[in-house]
């Protein structure tokens, strides 16, 4: 049997391993005022406990991070058996390189969850220990563990803000937290802030954190820095914006209008969402202000606005028509008509644009039937993007400026493919079943989100530029035109 000792600040877990088998585990306190016997007593009782004994001890690994008790309880192994006891740190083999200012700084339990992870599945990845401290540990794919964070758990936290009260009860931290976060006693306010606090506070910390990581490992981490807008249908002519983050959490909805919204889209500082409203008498632009939440409406002559869009300098661009053929209007920062991006006898709908604003995506029935092209805004020279298929839609423009995303109609209902603007090569990228429409880049370049009929209804999903499995964003049915927004900054 292979004996495991781990001292933590509130207790020694040991465990007794039969090859790669765990055939018992059980807890002891740490105790500091514990002598080299007494500890092997309890050890001894811990052991025959479990119907196993020292004698069956035929090595040992022990790792502690409480310097003071580390000797006494190694001593205490050594009484009870002969065989090697191994103890985690510097000069122990883990297989993992430590990339830190002071490696040997590191605590043992810390080093040992990383190397068990690693046993489950390959880096990169994150691991998170929940004990008197929480901790994440970032592991890259080159098995190096590259930094982390450590911040006080929520029962250290709740036991010093009991002693340091007069007032405040200790509570079960077992207990169910209430329905509501608004307690109605000091009890259900304390459960609510140790269970609904800690979460939310490693909510935003594991975002923070995986952004990090991401732009330490590929040089972008704005997946974890972004929130998705889209709308949400719940009937005719009712259908509102919501937002919700890509991994799933943070879903709200942020209008309540008469009508029915299309075609979210962020400004570039994220204050705002542009959307078309279209309600039983007209069309309308409406603005999103996320400083007040409230929504302005404007209208212009005509019945037609369609797919607004930001500029980098936060303008917005969208398509208007009082006549047979809707333009792409550029719009000044008081929602006039500033200049004509692309018009012509012809449909023109849909811009989107690079980070530079130098380039334009958009539809246009100029060829025929709708077809995807591009526009210089500087030489305004246009390149016509999507080469097969009779009717592609809904482009986006990668904010690097290299790929186009857009939507075609084929024989299996709607597929999103990508155009790799420097090679010309195509790329589909989703493939049912069902209809997938709408896609929208993510301000890496990489990922995308689209919306799909795949799963019953439609939903939000995502993939990347080079299409695989695609992931479902829990963000209920009737979703729709989802768009990206950089809402955290660095």
């Amino acid at each position: 049997m292979i004996l495991t000792v781990n001292i933590g600040n509130t207790h020694i877990t040991v465990g007794g391993y039969e090859q790669d088998t765990l055939i018992f585990c059980g807890r002891l306190h740490s105790d500091p005022a514990a002598t080299v016997e007494e500890y092997a007593i309890r050890l001894v009782n811990l052991l025959q406990l479990y119907g196993a004994s020292p004698a069956q001890i035929e090595g040992g690994i022990l790792g502690s991070v409480v310097p003071m008790l580390s000797g006494r309880v190694l001593a205490a192994l050594q009484l009870l058996c002969k065989a090697r006891i191994l103890t985690v740190g510097p000069g122990l083999k883990s297989g993992i390189k430590l990339r830190l200012d002071n490696p040997a700084q590191l605590g043992a339990e810390l080093l040992c969850g990383a190397v068990a992870a690693l046993a489950e599945c390959s880096g990169p990845l994150v691991v998170i220990s929940a004990d008197t401290a929480i901790s994440l540990m970032a592991v890259n794919a080159k098995q190096e563990l590259v930094g982390g964070v450590i911040l006080p758990g929520p029962q250290l936290s709740m036991n010093a803000l009991v002693q340091k009260t007069a007032q405040l009860p200790q509570i079960d931290p077992a207990a169910r937290a209430p329905e509501s976060v608004l307690g109605k006693s000091t009890s259900a306010c304390l459960q609510n802030g140790f269970v609904l606090g800690t979460a939310s506070l490693l909510d935003g910390l594991a975002d923070r954190f995986c952004a990090d990581l991401l732009e330490m490992l590929v040089g972008n981490g704005s997946f974890f820095r972004s929130t998705l807008c889209f709308v949400r249908k719940s009937g005719t002519l009712n259908a509102q914006v919501c937002t919700v983050k890509p991994t799933g959490r943070n879903l709200r909805q942020i209008t309540n209008l008469p009508g029915e919204a299309m075609s979210p889209c962020w400004s570039p500082d994220a204050r705002f969402i542009v959307f078309t409203l279209i309600d039983h008498k007209s069309h309308s632009l409406g603005v999103w202000d996320a400083g007040s939440g409230r929504v302005q409406r404007i209208r212009f002559p005509g019945d037609v606005v369609i797919g607004p869009s930001f500029l980098p300098d936060n303008t917005v661009a969208v398509a208007l028509s009082n006549g047979k053929y809707p333009a792409i209007f550029q719009l000044n920062r008081a929602f006039q008509k500033s200049r004509v991006l692309e018009g012509g006898s012809s449909i023109n709908v849909s811009p989107s644009f690079d980070s530079s604003g130098s380039r334009m995506a958009f539809t246009s029935s100029r060829q025929g039937g709708p077809q995807i092209f591009m526009k210089d805004l500087r030489s305004g020279s246009i390149t016509r993007v999507s080469q097969a298929g009779g009717y592609n839609t809904e482009a986006n423009i990668s904010p690097d400026g290299t790929l186009v995303a857009y939507s075609r109609l084929t024989s299996y209902g709607q597929r999103i493919f990508v155009q790799d603007m420097a090679t010309g090569q195509e790329t589909q990228v989703s493939f049912g079943p069902g209809s997938d429409e709408q896609p929208s880049f993510c301000a890496d370049s990489y990922f995308i989100a689209f919306s799909s009929t795949r799963g019953g209804g439609h939903g939000i999903y995502l993939t990347t530029r080079h299409g695989g499995e695609a992931k479902r964003v829990p963000a209920g049915n009737s979703a729709f035109f989802p768009r990206w927004g950089l809402t955290t900054k660095k």
